[in-house]
């Protein structure tokens, strides 16, 4: 795995929410907002939806996903973003990686929510910063 930008897992574990894309059978595309936690040691993004939301049935291992993080507070020159791709994983790995107590420390009051957790290992990450210029990017791939 190519090396990750100390700035880009420094944006990660900053913010606390992202809109995340999927595709039904259908090519019908599909989003969510939602609170994660960046694993930087498993270099994973976890989540906990609620049981019977309409992106369940898009949670599947090996889909692929694409998403967004912006900063918890927007100042347009000053704007930084994360756009994502990567693929979810099975919940065997969820449960090898301990990633839902990793979930569940950040977020305590999400243990009252029933529901599932479900995570992203990321293959792309691209990260927009404006105060290093406007339209300034840093891309990483996993490859």
């Amino acid at each position: 795995m190519n090396p990750v930008p100390d700035k880009l897992t420094s944006f990660l574990q900053e913010n606390k929410i992202s809109t995340v894309c999927f595709v039904d059978q259908e090519n019908n595309p599909y989003c969510i907002n939602c609170f994660y936690v960046f694993d930087h040691e498993h270099f994973v993004l976890i989540f906990k939806s609620s049981n019977g939301t309409m992106h369940q049935n898009f949670t599947k291992a090996t889909a692929s996903v694409s998403g967004t993080i912006l900063p918890n507070t927007i100042d347009i020159l000053k704007l930084k973003g994360v756009q994502f791709v990567g693929k979810i994983i099975d919940k065997e790995e969820i449960e090898k990686l301990q990633l839902t107590s990793k979930y569940l420390k950040k977020y305590p009051m999400s243990i009252g929510i029933i529901g599932y957790i479900w995570a992203v290992r990321l293959d792309f990450l691209k990260l927009t910063d404006n105060t290093l210029g406007f339209g300034n990017k840093t891309i990483w791939n996993f490859k």
